[in-house]
């Protein structure tokens, strides 16, 4: 019998442990088939008591197989079944220089094989899985590792950034590097600045590209992976293009209708289909002499909609007298709307006044802001809709008159009913006709000419020749215009006032640019031209603008050839230009 005293002469220790604990069966028995050692799992699946292993004989446990195998090398596996599980057998036999001296047997149970089977089984259909998505996204996608190996590249990204694939897999980003169409790699700016990072590059076929690099941190913070996308851009930047075109023709032909009409305060701007609905329901209810109550914010126009519907009636003929409801002091409204007999009270003209709808007979009034009249006075006005006769002050001999009631407000009159704060009578007395006309944000196809008809009002108005630029009506059409159309008229007066540019810029209105995007780019571009027109002196100034320009430039795009498609210059005359001013360092 083989002798196992080299065996135990080996140190067990942590060895000892791991092959005790390992949820595998292992058995060595020797050549005279005595079982050993016995892990754990071992003696559970044979029922072994502890301290008995040189009793066993092996080949009852693994019987029917065949473990008699004398003079047996290498690794050989079995199947057996024992107490209703199966169970796989590995045995590795065990030789010297002489002879056989035994075997080294690994179990493992059916239930454990098919559970790491499942589970390996599982993560390469994920592998697949995620592969195919990867290879169906339409951007280009790589991935790198901690240093700029490249790991995975879809075919997409060798159609975006036409490079090859053969060229990528398997090899590091600092290879691709050239100072042609590839100065760098946002692979290695991501790893450098420890964020994401975008880069525009140009593509070795020309096209325009916008590459978009994302690390991602092991829970020690070290980068162990950088993910990039890549897009192309060609089309959106002649898509632009083209759009810029057409703003421009867009601009032009506005302009050219505005100048060819008569301007003057009657005239109604209305391009968007809301506008054109709110004027139309106008014209649609002005030979009807009813009552119309107009809701809306303050400055969206609702005056020149009560203009239109007495345009549009029977009492055309006649004034219109506009009440600012909210304007005249309470004590007031009653003398300032009825008038006051001579002598009604201290103060009182001599002769007495005719009151402001005595004023409007025979043509229309106007309640601007009706929403401010207190709940004292409403009664009162109630009264005068419902008869079409008014009081003097100081008088008890009504007058008739013969007006037509447009009333307006910007507040909510049904939540105003509902809190007791508007009477309810009165609400329904007014409400017979509403039109609703909506905030200029709503009808943005508006602002474009609303801003051409004010910037020809007020060229007239202060002899100037001032025009826009697609740039500041991108801008204007931009910004919420909280005030409406009353701050947008406000906002041009101040333009063609201010300005000292004949093409008015976004340098003209720097408040708008702020409001309208808070973009620090932005904000940033109007400071550095109201800077530049705060210089006196001509050559400063282009030297001004000259660096910020170019400095924007090589923030944005980064090489001096996409620096130069950008700003229509040679590619030479950067390079000169940026060591002129001492750019090239940075």
């Amino acid at each position: 019998m083989c002798s196992w005293d080299a065996f135990d002469r080996v140190p067990m220790g942590a060895l000892r442990t791991l092959i005790w604990d390992m949820p595998d069966g292992v058995v060595f028995f020797d050549s005279d088939y005595h079982i050993m050692f016995a892990n754990a799992a071992a003696r559970t699946i044979f029922q072994l008591e502890s301290g008995l292993e040189r009793e066993w004989d092996v080949r009852k446990y693994l019987e029917p197989m065949d473990v008699g195998a004398g003079g047996a090398t290498g690794v050989h596996s079995h199947v057996f079944d024992r107490n209703g599980d199966t169970v796989h057998v590995q045995l590795t036999f065990l030789n010297d220089a002489e002879a056989w001296i035994g075997c080294a047997v690994i179990m493992v149970g059916s239930d454990e094989m098919m559970r790491t089977k499942s589970e390996l089984e599982t993560a390469w259909r994920l592998t697949r899985d995620m592969e195919e998505i990867l290879e169906g996204s339409f951007d280009g996608i790589l991935v790198t590792d901690g240093e700029g190996n490249v790991q995975f590249v879809n075919s997409a990204y060798e159609r975006v950034a036409a490079i090859p694939k053969r060229e990528l897999e398997g090899r590091n980003m600092r290879a691709l590097i050239n100072p042609v169409w590839m100065e760098n790699s946002v692979a290695f700016v991501v790893l450098d600045e420890r964020r994401p990072v975008s880069k525009q590059q140009v593509t070795q076929d020309g096209r325009d590209i916008i590459v978009t690099g994302k690390p991602v941190f092991d829970q020690d913070g070290n980068i162990r992976r950088v993910v990039i996308n890549a897009r192309d851009i060609t089309e959106i930047f002649q898509l632009r293009e083209e759009l810029l075109k057409v703003k421009q023709k867009e601009l032009n032909y506005c302009q050219q209708v505005i100048h060819t009409q008569t301007i003057d305060a009657e005239t109604v701007v209305a391009v968007s289909e809301k506008m054109r609905k709110v004027f139309s329901l106008a014209e649609q209810v002005g030979p009807f002499d009813t009552t119309v109550l107009i809701l809306g914010e303050s400055g969206v126009g609702k005056e020149e909609v009560a203009r239109q519907i007495h345009a549009k009636s029977m009492r055309r003929d006649h004034t219109i007298v506009t009440i600012n409801c909210g304007a005249i002091p309470e004590s007031l409204l009653e003398s300032e709307l009825f008038g006051y007999e001579k002598g009604a009270f201290t103060g009182a003209s001599s002769s007495g006044k005719i009151g402001l709808l005595e004023a409007a007979d025979g043509g229309s009034v106007f309640l601007d802001e009706i929403g401010e009249i207190p709940l004292s006075f409403q009664v009162k006005l109630l009264r005068v809709l419902e008869t079409k006769q008014v009081v003097r002050v100081g008088s008890v001999k009504p007058k008739s008159i013969d007006v037509r009631f447009i009333a307006a407000t910007n507040r909510n009159l049904t939540e105003m009913v509902e809190n007791g704060a508007f009477r309810e009578d009165f609400f329904y007395r007014l409400n017979v006709v509403s039109i609703t006309v909506p905030p200029l944000r709503q009808r943005r196809e508006d602002i474009l000419p609303l801003s051409l008809y004010f910037l020809t009002v007020f060229n007239r108005k202060y002899n100037q020749e001032k025009v826009m630029t697609p740039e500041v009506i991108k801008r204007l059409e931009e910004h919420d215009w909280q005030g409406n159309v009353r701050e947008l008229r406000n906002v041009i007066e101040r333009m063609v006032i201010l300005s000292a540019n004949t093409e008015l810029k976004i340098s003209d209105v720097p408040w708008i640019i702020a409001r309208c995007s808070g973009k620090k780019e932005d904000r940033q571009q109007a400071q550095s031209a109201m800077a530049v027109e705060e210089i006196t002196d001509l050559n400063q100034a282009v030297r001004e603008l000259e660096i910020k320009v170019l400095q924007r430039a090589k923030e944005r795009f980064g090489t001096t050839r996409e620096m130069a498609r950008h700003l229509h210059l040679s590619q030479p005359t950067i390079v000169r230009k940026l060591q002129k001013y001492g750019l090239d360092k940075s």
